[in-house]
């Protein structure tokens, strides 16, 4: 069995070397801005062309908000891209947004072990334009991979590692991470 270990990074997640990038998706799958839009440019057309194949055929609708998608990698410095859309922040839908944001946890790392990834890079899902307050949003990523890492589920992944834009976001992490780390 695979030991996973959990890692925290300052960076751009377009130059991660891994197996998985996710992207931080908007349901059409066809690009955006911040992530997506990152992922898109450096990854090249490929991605689009998969995106695309996906709009065609399961996802004519657009991928549902904590679902994951896996495409090519394009010109990443990876193996393939896990597209999940996260969850707007409205105050007064909190708890049922909450479970959609660790869905997009769960199940990106459920479709990165189906691939047979052994290293995984997430981004702060939804902690940007989506509005989710950086606390919560990092609570609840990474009690959600802890989670599913001491649940077993990360099947042969070794490596979940979170790349995180700017001192002020990693930062954040960092300082939750040590806080959930002294709870057990």
């Amino acid at each position: 069995m695979t030991v996973t270990q959990i890692t925290l990074v300052q960076g751009d997640i377009t130059d991660q070397q891994v197996d998985v990038v996710v992207n931080a998706a908007n349901s059409s799958l066809l690009g955006g801005g911040g992530v997506d839009g990152a992922i898109h440019r450096r990854g090249g057309p490929d991605i689009l062309a998969d995106c695309r194949r996906l709009r065609a055929s399961h996802y004519g609708k657009g991928l549902p908000t904590g679902r994951a998608v896996s495409t090519t990698a394009g010109r990443l410095p990876a193996r393939w891209v896990v597209h999940t859309v996260g969850p707007v922040f409205l105050t007064e839908d909190r708890a049922e947004r909450a479970g959609l944001l660790a869905s997009c946890y769960r199940e990106s790392l459920r479709v990165a072990v189906e691939l047979g990834a052994r290293s995984v890079a997430f981004p702060a899902i939804s902690a940007g334009i989506y509005g989710w307050p950086l606390d919560d949003a990092a609570r609840i990523a990474l009690t959600t991979v802890a989670d599913e890492v001491a649940g077993g589920r990360a099947g042969e992944v070794a490596e979940v590692r979170f790349v995180l834009f700017g001192a002020e976001v990693y930062g954040v992490f960092e300082r939750v991470w040590r806080a959930l780390e002294s709870e057990v």
